[in-house]
């Protein structure tokens, strides 16, 4: 605990990874996605409240499903990605918080507020969907997260009759290189940083 990782680990995780726009043939398993969640539901949430919900359109029915949903140059890359998966979150997440988080009634300081409730979930789920980013690059996978698409849509075509919210859709798989174009630019630390 606490050691640095290998300068090798670093460019896996952060400085080699990239956003594919498109993936080989090689196949994603079932057992690879249980991996990504082993790995992704261990980074820290609010209360430990683990608000995220996740859809993995494996089949391609669903994934034409959620296509539909998305933008002009978004949907093909969801059709043809491995796994494309919905990052969504619960609304009412606090109703797991007495298994979730024993030491306290931490569902009452969310129950009775939804507006609270809606932004802790929101962001929690954002930070759960990081750790999914990470997690597949850490398993040797790709991923390629987007916000182009109609999150009423997705919302009533999969998470129906729930209190589930779609926040953003990301593929999975192993990526293609070729699909990807140069690296953009990443500022300097004095650009968007200060100490105070």
């Amino acid at each position: 605990m606490g050691q640095p990782l290998t300068s090798d680990a670093l460019d896996t995780i952060f400085r080699a990874a990239r956003s594919y726009n498109g993936y080989t043939d090689q196949p994603v398993s079932e057992a690879q996605l249980d991996q990504i969640w082993e790995l992704m539901k261990m980074g820290p949430t609010s209360a430990n409240c683990l608000p995220a919900r996740l859809v993995w359109c494996v089949s391609q029915d669903a994934k034409d499903k959620l296509a539909a949903t998305a933008s002009g140059t978004n949907a093909p890359k969801i059709k043809a990605a491995p796994v494309s998966v919905i990052i969504g979150y619960d609304t009412e997440f606090y109703e797991q918080l007495p298994d979730l988080f024993p030491p306290a009634d931490a569902r009452a300081w969310f129950a009775h507020s939804p507006a609270v409730a809606e932004a802790t979930a929101f962001r929690n789920s954002t930070l759960q969907g990081a750790y999914f980013i990470f997690a597949a690059r850490a398993l040797g996978l790709d991923t390629g997260p987007m916000s182009g698409f109609d999150n009423a849509a997705v919302d009533a075509a999969f998470f129906e009759g729930t209190k589930f919210k779609s926040n953003f859709i990301s593929t999975l798989g192993h990526g293609d290189p070729s699909t990807i174009f140069g690296r953009l630019p990443r500022p300097e630390f004095a650009r968007f940083n200060r100490i105070a």
